[in-house]
């Protein structure tokens, strides 16, 4: 599968999707534990750039279409995702990136948390959002 020009893989119990990030600080996209897809932190980052720079939604967009690319290459779906956690820069993104969520993920309903923090890897990047997918 592939998001953009990210092709994600899946080796044995960990998903990559190529990106530098993965790479240079050593973690996989998302690790594959029995029947739950738990997928790394995403943000907005495609071929090593920053998309969107300026606006939170679209960011939130392209983060979970990573994400969600991730849960699908560990063998879910996404009405399997249970949890998303969403880490934006700004109070005022709050509301946005939950308009995002509601929108990509309709009546699938699942829990949620957002947190405020001082900034993330790129200060280009206003979003990064985390996702689990588990088999009922």
């Amino acid at each position: 599968m592939s998001v953009g020009s990210i092709t994600m893989h899946c080796t044995g119990s960990r998903v990559f999707s190529g990106g530098i990030w993965e790479e240079k600080y050593g973690y996989a996209r998302a690790v594959v534990v029995g029947e739950r897809v738990i997928v790394s932190g995403c943000t907005a980052t495609v071929d090593g750039e920053v998309c969107h720079v300026g606006d939170a939604y679209r960011q939130s967009l392209t983060a979970m279409e990573i994400a969600l690319e991730a849960v699908v290459t560990g063998g879910l779906t996404r009405e399997d995702v249970v949890m998303v956690r969403y880490y934006v820069v700004e109070q005022r993104h709050f509301d946005l990136v939950g308009r995002a969520i509601a929108e990509v993920f309709g009546k699938v309903r699942p829990a949620c948390t957002g947190v405020r923090v001082a900034g993330l890897v790129d200060p280009r990047m206003l979003v990064e959002i985390e996702i689990e997918a588990l088999r009922a």
